[in-house]
């Protein structure tokens, strides 16, 4: 897979995260640190494959408080990753992770 190029495998998501417990809000930026870029306060760009979302979901299901938290999730296809607009950083690139 070359770096930058999406692969057809994975889809990007645009991950937000609204935690107001400290403990717990660091918990989940270093837990999405290991699948992707953060890109803006409690928000994260990352390529997953099917598999990697499960993992991801299931990892994150373990740290939150389904009464408090609240993490979305959105796909992006490749063509609107293509249009993305950016002011500032670079636009989402697929980077290669190697997830242990």
């Amino acid at each position: 897979m070359m770096k930058g190029v999406a692969s057809k495998l994975t889809t990007c998501y645009v991950i937000a995260y609204d935690i107001p417990d400290d403990r717990r809000r660091t918990k989940v930026h270093k837990l999405l640190s290991g699948f992707g870029a953060w890109t803006q306060f409690s928000l994260f760009e990352c390529f997953l494959s099917k598999q990697e979302l499960i993992l991801l979901k299931a990892k994150l299901a373990k740290h939150l408080d389904e009464s408090q938290d609240s993490v979305r999730f959105y796909p992006l296809c490749a063509a609107c990753v293509a249009k993305v607009v950016t002011v500032g950083d670079p636009p989402p690139k697929e980077i290669t992770l190697f997830i242990v």
